[in-house]
C-alpha cells in the first residue's frame, strides 16, 4: 500500500476578474457600524448622572419612572395624613386594643390613693383623668406623675400599675410651716418661705405668723425663739424688715427690734427683760435691741426713744 501523504494546501489568492479587459482586484467591504446615539439630557447633566448611578446601584432599569412612582407615593401619604385618615385609623386601632385589654381583665377598675391630706381626692382624680375600664397599659405614668407634682401641696408623687386592674397613687405633701401676711394676702408657707396656697388663720391656728417681706430665713428665727419660752408664749408675729433684720411683735403690742447680726444674743436679753424686769407690764410700746451696748425704750404715746444703760443685762 502506498502511504498517504498530506497534500499541501495552496495559498488562496485573491481572485481577480477582468472587466472591460482590465484586471481588477477584489474590493474589501468595510465592517458594518452601528449609528451613534445622542445622549439624553438626563445623562449629560450632573443630576442625571447621579440618578443613573443610583439606579444602577439599586438595579433599577428605569430611574425616571421609579422616581415618579416614589413622588406619587409620597404625595398619597401626605394626602392621607393631612386628611386625617391615618389618625382615624390609629384611633380605631387604639380603641380596639383597649377593648381587647379590657376584655382580658386589664381595664382599670380600682384606684388607690395614699398620702393625701390637704389635697382633695377629687382634685387628684381630675388631674389623673382616668376612666373606668380604660386599659391599664394606656396610662402614661410619667405624665400622670408630672401633673400631680403641679398641684400646690404635692412635694413627691409615685404612680404605679398593680396588675391586673389597679392604679396606685402615693403622694407626699409639703409640710405647712407658718403663715405669711403679705401685701397680696395671707399664705401658708413651707420652711423655705415659699408660699404654698392662700389660707385663713382659722385653718392653721397654731402656726407662727410672719408679716412684711418674704421670710426666707424664718425657720432659723422660729427655732431660736423656741429656746426662750417667755418670748414664745407672748409672741404674736415676726416681721421681716428690708430682708435684713427682724421685729418681734408681742401680745401686749410691744415691738422688739432685733439687729441684723447678733440677734440670737439679743433674744436672751429680751427674755431677761420680760422675766426679771417685767418690762411688758410697763407703759412701753417699743424696745430697741439693735445696739449691743444700750437699750432704747419708747413709751406709749411718746415719739422720742429714751436710752437706758444696759448695766448687767447683756
Amino acid at each position: 500500500m502506498r502511504p498517504l501523504r498530506g497534500q499541501r494546501r495552496q495559498p488562496v489568492r485573491a481572485a481577480s476578474t477582468r472587466r472591460n479587459g482590465r484586471k481588477e482586484g477584489r474590493t474589501a467591504v468595510a465592517p458594518h457600524r452601528q449609528p451613534r446615539r445622542r445622549a439624553s439630557p438626563s445623562q449629560t447633566s450632573a443630576g442625571g448622572r447621579v440618578l443613573n448611578a443610583v439606579a444602577q446601584r439599586l438595579g433599577v432599569r428605569h430611574p425616571l419612572l421609579t422616581l415618579c412612582g416614589v413622588l406619587l407615593a409620597l404625595s398619597l401619604a401626605v394626602v392621607l395624613i393631612v386628611g386625617g385618615y391615618v389618625r382615624a385609623a390609629g384611633q380605631k386601632i387604639d380603641s380596639l386594643a383597649a377593648s381587647m385589654s379590657n376584655y382580658a381583665g386589664f381595664g382599670i377598675s380600682k384606684l388607690t390613693l395614699t398620702g393625701e391630706n390637704h389635697t382633695s381626692p377629687q382634685m387628684i382624680l381630675a388631674v389623673l383623668n382616668l376612666k373606668p375600664g380604660q386599659s391599664i397599659f394606656d396610662v402614661n405614668l410619667g405624665a400622670a406623675r408630672a401633673r400631680l407634682l403641679a398641684l400646690p401641696w404635692v412635694r413627691h408623687a409615685r404612680v404605679t400599675r398593680r396588675y391586673p386592674d389597679s392604679i396606685f397613687v402615693d403622694i407626699t405633701e409639703k409640710t405647712p410651716f407658718a403663715l405669711w401676711q403679705s401685701a397680696k394676702g395671707l399664705y401658708v408657707i413651707s420652711r423655705s418661705g415659699a408660699p404654698i396656697v392662700e389660707a385663713t388663720p382659722q385653718q392653721f391656728p397654731k402656726l407662727p405668723v410672719f408679716i412684711g417681706d418674704q421670710p426666707v430665713d424664718g425657720a432659723k428665727l422660729v427655732a431660736a425663739i423656741d429656746a426662750h419660752p417667755a418670748i414664745r408664749t407672748r409672741l404674736t408675729a415676726m416681721q421681716r424688715v428690708a430682708q435684713r433684720r427682724w421685729n418681734l411683735i408681742l401680745n401686749s403690742g410691744v415691738v422688739a427690734e432685733l439687729p441684723g447680726t447678733g440677734w440670737r444674743k439679743q433674744l436672751g436679753v429680751l427674755e431677761r427683760l420680760i422675766v426679771d424686769d417685767g418690762v411688758l407690764d410697763r407703759n412701753i410700746s417699743q424696745i430697741d435691741l439693735r445696739s449691743p451696748d444700750e437699750l432704747y425704750f419708747t413709751l406709749r404715746d411718746q415719739k422720742a426713744a429714751q436710752p437706758q444703760a444696759r448695766e448687767n443685762k447683756a
